[in-house]
């Protein structure tokens, strides 16, 4: 069976308005869950507009509802050192009564020149693409670490060097959130493959989609894995005005076999809209 959620910008938005419109989504049927995405400056509209931290964001939103699934999608692994995001994971998990689906990706894409500005901004490391996926790797290792261990532990990695690693409290979930990673180029798919519980496409292009999950369904089956057991996530545009057209979207998304369903809320919101959204498209789907 689909499962749909709905993901909004946390930019050029005011707060009160994403409170509404969650809290409208977690009292909808056929709604399962919720996304922000995560930038720390605006990559569309102005510039210097309004950009809300993920993070912060999302534990807000955590204690105002009650039932939908949440995450960010995804994570930049550029953004916080790990050990410091398991314990923020952890800390949504419990504030959120075990509802944290843990989104990650290797962070901005160099060919995107307005998101490339946010690492400059805040004195972020931009590693290049080889590094920052085998920095992602090692992070989906330290992370599932983190959350079981029962005593502190040294790690020595190629990237990460800690001492006394230890993260109290665990998440609610256990054995830890579900690995939602995003990306689409061959290094991350195998990182997908070692790792994922659910592998979410960057976009909404469903024949290139098609063509990366064959690729990742390869690299499966070059570790041992049944590509079955990574669902497949994509990200779907709303139209308000055209809702035709989004249906026609989701349609194909899950003709070709993409059972987990983002569908992108466009700001300003009209009232009711998660309502809308749940009438228009999913029943309908």
């Amino acid at each position: 069976m689909p499962s749909f959620g709905i993901i909004t910008a946390p930019s050029q938005v005011d707060y009160r308005d994403l409170l509404r419109v969650w809290q409208e989504a977690d009292t909808v049927d056929g709604i399962e869950h919720a996304w922000l995405y995560d930038h720390l400056l605006p990559i569309f509209g102005d510039p210097l507009g309004p950009t809300f931290e993920g993070w912060t964001l999302l534990a807000a939103l955590a204690a105002a509802t009650q039932r939908l699934r949440l995450g960010v999608l995804v994570t930049s692994n550029r953004f916080r050192p790990p050990a410091v995001l398991a314990k923020i994971a952890a800390t949504v998990d419990v504030v959120s009564d075990g509802r944290l689906d843990l989104g990650l990706g290797a962070g901005s894409r160099p060919d995107v020149p307005f998101a490339r500005r946010e690492y400059e901004a805040h004195g972020l490391p931009y590693w290049d693409s080889a590094e920052a996926v085998a920095r992602l790797a090692e992070t989906c290792t330290l992370l599932r670490r983190l959350w079981a261990a029962e005593e502190p532990f040294d790690v020595d990695g190629e990237y990460l060097q800690l001492t006394g690693a230890w993260c109290s409290p665990k998440p609610v979930q256990r054995p830890g959130p579900p690995l939602v990673i995003g990306g689409r180029a061959g290094r991350t798919l195998r990182v997908v493959a070692e790792h994922a519980d659910v592998w979410n496409y960057p976009g909404g292009d469903v024949a290139d989609a098609s063509a990366r999950g064959a690729l990742l369904d390869r690299y499966c089956a070059e570790i041992g894995r049944d590509p079955a057991s990574i669902t497949r996530s994509l990200v779907v545009p709303v139209s308000y005005d055209d809702p035709g057209q989004t249906r026609a979207h989701v349609a194909e998304a899950l003709d070709a076999g993409f059972s987990h369903l983002v569908l992108s809320l466009p700001a300003p919101y009209p009232e009711k809209v998660v309502h809308w959204l749940a009438d228009q498209i999913v029943t309908r789907s």
